[in-house]
């Protein structure tokens, strides 16, 4: 298949066919990994698993959420 390289803000993008997100198994949002080699671009499917996790992230985003919890609670009705 032959699709356009776009402009997007200042960056370019090329869009992926439904048919093969689907062959892909992606949806939007989902994370590919893309690679050039002798002038060829290859887009791979990649799903984050477990040990990818930086723990400490986690660890600190779970002690934040519950530090700020009343105002987290408070901001999401605004």
């Amino acid at each position: 298949m032959i699709q356009k390289v776009l402009k997007v803000g200042s960056s370019a993008a090329v869009t992926i066919p439904k048919k093969s997100l689907e062959e892909l198994g992606l949806k939007i949002g989902d994370s590919v990994s893309v690679s050039v080699h002798d002038k060829k671009v290859t887009i791979e499917a990649r799903t984050i698993s477990p040990s990818v996790v930086d723990t400490d992230t986690v660890t600190w985003a779970k002690a934040f959420i519950e530090n700020y919890r009343p105002a987290l609670e408070a901001l999401k009705d605004k």
